[in-house]
């Protein structure tokens, strides 16, 4: 089975991770900082916060924001379930904004409407989490220009996009958000194992995600009633350190960030080209945007009669492809519609997770297998009697 995503870990990765068992700290040692500051060379924002996941770089930045019961919070329906999941570990309310059907990210145009809409009714959020999908940046511009205008925080979800750029600003750099979050996951650019990490250019905003993220509490050799106390609780914090193992793994992985996001836009150019004249039709980049090519992404090219991505996927999986979908419409889970959305709440998000097809990319995708894939997807899309 070929997968859709994969790791690539060598012996400089694993020789990073014996070091470390071998020296005096798992975890809290000087590994982490040293991660951070790699990260924030990358990226050029101005501090980092590193996690044990995207998720809880996701639920700090929440918390430092300040979200909380009865506060609302808007995100793309088109992601993973931790982009919403993070309102709701602070009580605080979801909604979504449908996406652009051409690129799988939030479409800006919405995002004013909606807004506009939400100012008369006195029901506007206090953030707004747009996802870069698949690795492709979101209008960030625009949206930070509306953000500030209605008064919304923004958080940036780059689970997808590290390494990616948005007209020659590197994502990660802050300046069209109020924090940035990536992932470190196996299938992400690159990895920790599980990790992830909350970047600002905000001292207040720095100071408070370090304190959720190690239960809410400062260092401090302090005298209080004749007692010692080497720490003090400010807040109810979570335990999300990311160790100093992980953090191994990733300052070996991000000296060969470039390397693979080069061969990953290698492959994407030859799908682009190996399906140009066939019934499929890929998510392309938009121009003056440069993707981290985290997921590629495919849909039949014109609408056809009885194509459902359940068979596609089906297929496609007993022929050896380790194909996926991304994303089943996060309004559409159980158990956001037990909270009452509806099926034709967001049609593009929806239409999106009927027909798409994500496919393999990542570094170490063989010559030979990519030329399989193809091959094995235009005999399937060309197959079906399409109609204009």
């Amino acid at each position: 089975m070929i997968p859709y995503g994969k790791q690539f870990i060598d012996n400089e990765d694993i020789n990073s991770v014996i070091n470390v068992l071998k020296s005096n700290y798992l975890t809290q040692g000087p590994l982490t900082p040293k991660f951070e500051s790699l990260i924030l060379k990358k990226t050029k924002s101005k501090y980092a916060v590193a996690t044990n996941s995207g998720t809880s770089a996701l639920h700090i930045s929440c918390l430092a924001l300040g979200l909380k019961k009865n506060d609302l919070l808007w995100t793309s329906p088109n992601s993973f379930i931790a982009s919403a999941n993070c309102a709701e570990y602070c009580g605080a309310s979801v909604d979504f904004v449908d996406i652009d059907f051409k690129t799988g990210n939030v479409d800006s145009e919405y995002f004013e409407e909606k807004l506009k809409n939400a100012k008369k009714k006195n029901k506007l959020p206090k953030i707004f989490i747009p996802v870069h999908f698949g690795g492709q940046p979101t209008d960030q511009s625009k949206i930070w220009k509306l953000a500030k205008k209605y008064n919304v925080k923004i958080i940036e979800d780059a689970s997808h996009s590290l390494g990616a750029k948005n007209h020659n600003e590197q994502v990660g750099s802050c300046k069209f958000s109020d924090i940035t979050v990536t992932s470190f996951h196996p299938v992400k650019t690159i990895t920790t194992a599980e990790g992830g990490v909350a970047l600002t250019n905000s001292i207040k905003l720095f100071n408070r995600l370090k304190e959720y993220r190690v239960h809410g509490v400062v260092q401090a050799n302090y005298k209080y009633n004749d007692s010692f106390c080497s720490y003090f609780q400010k807040n109810l914090g979570y335990n999300y350190r990311l160790s100093d193992i992980h953090s191994a793994i990733g300052i070996s992985q991000i000296s060969k960030i470039n390397k693979f996001i080069i061969e990953r836009r290698k492959i994407y150019t030859k799908y682009i080209n190996a399906f140009e004249n066939s019934n499929i039709e890929p998510i392309k980049h938009k121009k003056n945007y440069f993707s981290s090519n985290h997921l590629f992404v495919i849909r039949p090219k014109y609408s056809i009669k009885k194509f459902s991505n359940i068979k596609a996927i089906n297929f496609l999986r007993q022929k050896g492809l380790g194909v996926n979908s991304h994303y089943f419409p996060i309004h559409l889970q159980p158990y956001y519609r037990k909270k009452g959305f509806k099926i034709g709440s967001f049609p593009n998000a929806e239409k999106h997770g009927k027909i798409s097809v994500s496919i393999p990319i990542f570094f170490g995708l063989t010559v030979k297998n990519q030329d399989k894939i193809i091959k094995i997807l235009n005999n399937y899309y060309n197959e079906f009697e399409y109609k204009k």
